[in-house]
């Protein structure tokens, strides 16, 4: 039971924060808090329970939840399915370490504690919701109330155009939503459930003996029409979404069929449709107009959530749905994709060496770094795909870090621009050298994690036989970007004489830019050590995805 505590635990504290009076608004922190550690806890279990050299999900729980017959379209299966892979364990880690730090940056939250806690408790929920549901029904659901707490998040507590700021996050996701909704309607009337078809159509009385060999059998007979539609049982389980012998022969998603609309045949169309859906969520230049707005207006836990985990339900959707039940399409753009990937490293390296205010710099740097996680993705490689997960745990590391790190100063004198501090490291030395390490991070310094997922993408990217090797060369420039946004951003703030346009702003004539607070190191020193754990031992994350990514590559190579 996991998997279920990880999504309801946060989901009950939700409520409970919401049915405790106003008059216990100094425990709302605490119970977020004690959840959150818990969800730690359980993470960490998780990792343990894991077998890393076995392919397949684990810690399964199935349990029916909505059955209901359709008449000569079959029967309607819905179940609440949660298991674990290679791919999902490390975002569930991630989450659980991200949700935590989120919590103790909230700290300083003193206006509608009662909402905003609640909120934040039922975002953790449903993001765990998301890495680990196998049904594709259950993952929309927690896809789509991500949407609603954020909203709030942003539009409640966030800075002077907010709700300018929610409102396009909102519309932007919800377009992406509608269209991962068209296409999982037309999966789920494409495909059968073949172990509950089997029982259906009378080749076992218990799902529970019903094999391979079996499973075998029954997609023949379906590709045959020797099973009768009414008793076809239609499912949204991903492991039979993913399998091309459960389409029905007549369905318009079947890899077989070719129906044309547009000029281009439908599965295609669905392939570019649920991309653009998971697209607008990484997200991915010219999808990607939400991501600075939200980042700027966002308080900074917000931020910390939006960047260090949010960003990576996207590219987790990639792996997961769009390029796992479309491998054609993803053969056959492959090259697209990639150009999209590269486009979005160098585009948004250049607009974060163009920024004045560290929240739009990161929150750049952020769309710059996701690049990366579409070209590692599209190259279809081993290094590339494994290098793609450990780029989004490792940016959603050094990411929580650096907005934190906007934190400080802005908690202080409530201006983020860079030109309105010089010589920082005189008065803030702590502060200045956890920046350096976040900096050199996300630079990709080797040592550091960033240094690891940016290498086995461009690794992989190099060795695909899709990719011509100019693009490699292109993408390679982010790096260089980012060496030159971080290091001039780096320089200017800290170096040389100490001024800053807030020198005296105090009651007392005195220096508000105090050093790092003992909460503001509880947050920062664990973050800049786990980016340097996984640089410089990077298997704990390459062991868990290796035996799945190999597996997952199967269906590529047969194509």
């Amino acid at each position: 039971m996991i998997l279920s505590l990880l999504i309801f635990l946060p989901l009950c504290g939700s409520l409970l924060v919401v049915f405790l009076p106003e008059s216990h608004a100094t425990r709302f922190r605490w119970i977020a808090l004690g959840i959150t550690l818990i969800e730690v806890a359980l993470a960490a279990l998780a990792y343990a329970a894991f077998d890393p050299t076995q392919a397949n999900y684990q810690l399964l729980e199935q349990t029916g939840w909505i059955t209901l017959s359709l008449g000569n379209l079959g029967v309607a299966s819905i179940d609440y399915l949660v298991g674990v892979d290679g791919i999902s364990l490390p975002l569930v880690v991630l989450s659980a370490v991200v949700m935590l730090i989120g919590v103790v940056s909230s700290w300083n939250i003193t206006h509608r504690q009662k909402a905003y806690y609640a909120l934040y408790l039922l975002l953790t929920g449903t993001i765990m919701g998301c890495f680990v549901a196998l049904d594709f029904f259950l993952f929309f659901l927690f896809f789509e109330f991500m949407l609603l707490p954020m909203y709030f998040l942003i539009g409640l507590w966030g800075g002077p155009r907010r709700e300018y700021a929610s409102i396009k996050f909102f519309l932007y996701t919800l377009l992406g939503s509608l269209l991962i909704l068209l296409v999982m309607i037309g999966l789920y009337l494409s495909v059968m459930d073949p172990v509950s078809t089997a029982v259906a159509v009378g080749f076992v009385e218990d799902p529970s003996v019903v094999t391979s060999e079996i499973i075998q059998i029954l997609q023949a007979h379906l590709r045959n029409g020797q099973i009768n539609p009414a008793q076809v049982v239609h499912t949204f389980d991903m492991r039979y979404l993913a399998d091309g012998g459960n389409y029905l022969p007549d369905a318009f998603l079947n890899p077989a069929s070719e129906p044309i609309v547009l000029g281009l045949p439908v599965r295609m169309l669905a392939f570019w449709a649920v991309f653009i859906g998971f697209a607008i969520k990484l997200p991915i230049v010219p999808l990607h107009t939400w991501l600075p707005d939200a980042h700027v207006e966002a308080p900074t836990p917000v931020s910390v959530v939006l960047a260090g985990v949010l960003l990576k339900v996207g590219g987790y959707g990639f792996l997961r749905i769009v390029w796992n039940f479309f491998p054609d399409g993803a053969v056959e753009y492959a090259q697209a994709l990639a150009v999209l990937g590269t486009l979005s490293i160098v585009y948004g390296g250049l607009n974060a060496l163009a920024q004045n205010d560290v929240k739009k710099m990161i929150a750049y740097s952020s769309v710059s770094h996701m690049g990366f996680v579409l070209l590692g993705v599209a190259s279809l490689t081993a290094e590339g795909v494994n290098g793609a997960i450990y780029q989004m745990v490792s940016h959603g590391i050094l990411s929580a870090m650096l907005f934190l790190i906007a934190g400080v100063v802005y908690d202080r004198t409530h201006d983020r621009r860079i030109d309105s501090y010089r010589g920082l490291m005189q008065p803030m030395p702590q502060y200045a050298t956890l920046t350096a390490v976040a900096f050199f991070g996300s630079l990709g310094l080797p040592g550091f994690s960033g240094f690891v997922g940016e290498l086995f993408t461009l690794m992989g990217s190099f060795q695909s036989t899709w990719l011509p090797g100019w693009l490699t060369a292109v993408a390679t420039t982010g790096i260089l970007l980012a060496a030159a946004y971080f290091l001039w951003s780096l320089q200017r703030m800290f170096f040389g004489s100490f001024w800053s346009r807030h020198e005296t702003a105090s009651a007392n004539g005195l220096s508000v830019l105090t050093d790092l607070t003992g909460r503001e190191k509880l947050m920062l020193i664990p973050l800049g050590a786990l980016a340097l754990v996984f640089g410089l031992f990077p298997n704990l994350i390459f062991n868990l995805t290796g035996a799945t990514v190999g597996q997952w590559l199967v269906k590529f190579a047969v194509e």
